[in-house]
């Protein structure tokens, strides 16, 4: 298989990349205060001129009480911050890159060794199914939720990003209204269904996409497995994730960023077969909605084993070749690679694959 086909130009309302590799969104927590500084832009500006296609920032939160979960996580919203991250658009945008933020609210997530004052909020004062922690959102909450992101988005766009990201997924607040192990509200936000239970998500997609107008590119990142429950599923059926994902398409979404352990797995192998769709195959089919798939490229196996030692480079990348061939998903998303390896992307492209060098844990501590 050629690699040819993860650089080809990609293009969606306005914003063309050079190739198909995103750099996926990784939690550093160094932003001292929750503001990006120096060390921030120089880190995502090495991406960019080691040639990924585009860069997605790490999660950075809306202007919510307790919207994050640990301390060095930037905010999205406040003079300082705001000027921070005008610093790192800039920074990539010199390099030739092209970049966006994800933003998000980190629900329940957080424990209440760090900032106890201050109540964790979700849907039903759940972090899991059965597991208490913190208080159920009001509907003005709700609102003043969606509001916040709206805002985010205004800002994002006003600041000059190419794009911005909705994370809707791994457990945190969106995701924790889709999941019915933690929405057990009995209002207009809850309910049986996945249907019922997207209408929090729903909500902020139309808001945010009033807020940047209708040509400005929208991606909702999604998953079916949580932090909080590896093997959970808010899909278990091709009719089940047309009910959840179509809606949110509908309201304003462009990209769905379809997050999985590991990308070359079958969605619903039952229906498909061993070789069948991935998340994001299944996603692009369904709704007709581009989308980036995501789940341990460059990893010799899951990113949990990453952690445990086990090296990176070019595994899988042959199974990833044939699925960006016949046109199973659009983009691709690379994420511990990239964080060791700010040149990974470049070296693909020019056939450099024995100095792919293997992620490690250590590098978890530093900016590279």
């Amino acid at each position: 298989m050629s690699d040819n086909v993860l650089f080809s130009p990609f293009t969606l309302k306005g914003l063309t990349l050079p190739n198909r590799i995103v750099m996926a969104p990784m939690t550093r927590s160094m932003a001292a205060e929750g503001i990006p500084g120096q060390a921030n832009a120089d880190y995502y500006r090495r991406r960019a001129e080691g040639e990924a296609g585009l860069i997605l920032t790490e999660g950075t939160v809306v202007d919510r009480p307790a919207s994050r979960n640990m301390p060095g996580i930037p905010f999205f919203h406040g003079e300082q911050a705001l000027a921070g991250w005008k610093q790192v658009a800039e920074a990539v945008h010199a390099a030739g890159g092209r970049i966006g933020p994800q933003i998000w609210h980190t629900g329940s997530t957080r424990s209440g060794e760090w900032a106890p004052h201050t109540p964790v909020e979700s849907p039903s004062g759940l972090v899991g199914p059965g597991d208490e922690r913190g208080v159920a959102m009001s509907e003005e909450d709700i609102a003043d939720t969606v509001a916040a992101f709206a805002r985010a988005a205004a800002d994002a766009k006003r600041l000059g990003f190419d794009t911005v990201e909705l994370h809707g997924a791994h457990g945190y607040l969106i995701d924790q209204f889709f999941w019915q192990g933690t929405n057990l509200r009995t209002d207009g936000y809850g309910g049986k269904t996945i249907a019922e239970r997207s209408r929090f998500a729903a909500d902020i997609v139309r808001a945010v996409r009033a807020a940047v107008g209708s040509d400005y590119p929208l991606i909702l990142r999604v998953s079916q497995w949580k932090q909080q429950d590896y093997a959970a599923r808010l899909a278990e059926t091709p009719q089940q994730m047309t009910e959840w994902l179509v809606p949110l398409v509908e309201a304003g979404v462009d990209i769905l960023h379809c997050s999985q352990r590991r990308f070359w797995e079958p969605e619903f192998p039952e229906v498909d077969g061993s070789d069948g769709l991935n998340f994001a195959g299944w996603a692009k089919k369904l709704t007709g909605a581009a989308t980036i798939s995501v789940g341990s490229v460059g990893l010799s196996d899951d990113f949990f084993g990453a952690f445990g030692g086990q090296g990176s480079g070019a595994a899988a990348l042959d199974s990833l070749y044939a699925r960006m061939e016949r046109e199973e998903f659009d983009l691709i998303a690379v994420g511990r690679a990239l964080l060791s390896d700010p040149q990974w992307v470049q070296k693909v492209r020019t056939g450099r694959k024995e100095d792919l060098h293997g992620f490690r844990a250590e590098d978890l501590a530093e900016l590279i």
